[in-house]
């Protein structure tokens, strides 16, 4: 079901959409993918609304960027984790877990955003290796983080869990492979998560499709295209700071798209 009228309860559009400027204050945020593209923009989003920001990703000269300019711009001091989610075993993101305990006591809000889309192949032809790296990265690793967080999450007054959808990940497109199905994994891994926390605990889970965004892994998958008529990682950011804070407080096990306005209920 689609409704067309509101994109979320009493928000008729998400450039309508004005956040305090310190509406995530106190809230300590852990970004996946934050070196580059979305997660950038939304880490740098969450810092200027008043959030602890935690940039995780596997390149530290691109992590250690993002906190250059979020503590250049006077924003709540990031901290960086460093982890190849290819290549990370359960046992890592238990270590990460155990770290954030330590450091800060609990989670407020945990964004999947890091994703790799190598190529676009038919089924026929698709390399077994790169189905799996794909899918390791893309599903198995959400999932192994979020399993690892979930007790910080718990300890939180008002915590959110946000996957990054596709498009494909909720209806299958030709050629799109193992990205999309493990999109739509993350859909029902969502709504699967959604289902057992809710009335158990202070946490919701919802997944949001950023759309055609120009980042460099949308311009390397459509190279004919001019990127020009794609929006910045920056100018989609209303929805990411509304699911992540209180306002979307008791939303749970939606699909919500940042463009176009409306809000997908699976």
């Amino acid at each position: 079901m689609e409704n067309s009228l509101e994109i979320a309860p009493g928000i008729p559009s998400w450039d309508a959409y004005k956040p305090a400027n310190t509406i995530l204050k106190d809230r300590i945020i852990l970004i996946t993918g934050a070196g580059s593209g979305i997660g950038r923009a939304a880490s740098f989003a969450y810092a200027a609304h008043g959030a602890c920001v935690i940039l995780l990703g596997s390149a530290q000269r691109l992590l250690e960027s993002v906190y250059d300019e979020i503590e250049t711009a006077g924003y709540p001091t990031p901290a960086i984790y460093t982890l190849n989610l290819e290549k990370a075993q359960p046992e890592d993101y238990l270590g990460l877990a155990n770290s954030l305990q330590q450091e800060f006591g609990r989670l407020d809000g945990l964004l999947h955003n890091a994703a790799i889309l190598p190529f676009l192949s038919r089924i026929d032809d698709y390399d077994p290796k790169a189905w799996q790296q794909v899918m390791q990265v893309n599903l198995n690793a959400p999932f192994l983080l979020t399993q690892a967080c979930l007790p910080l999450l718990r300890t939180a007054p008002d915590a959110s869990i946000l996957f990054t959808s596709d498009a494909v990940g909720r209806n299958g497109k030709a050629y799109w492979g193992a990205y999309s199905v493990a999109k739509f994994g993350l859909e029902g891994l969502m709504q699967v998560l959604a289902a057992e926390l809710d009335g158990t605990s202070n946490i919701r889970v919802n997944s949001i499709d950023p759309g055609a965004v120009r980042t460099q892994m949308r311009i390397q998958t459509y190279p004919g295209v001019d990127p020009a008529q794609w929006p910045i990682p920056e100018q989609i950011m209303n929805p990411y700071i509304y699911l992540l804070g209180p306002d979307s407080r008791n939303i749970t096990g939606q699909s919500f798209n940042a463009q176009p306005n409306i809000i997908s209920i699976l």
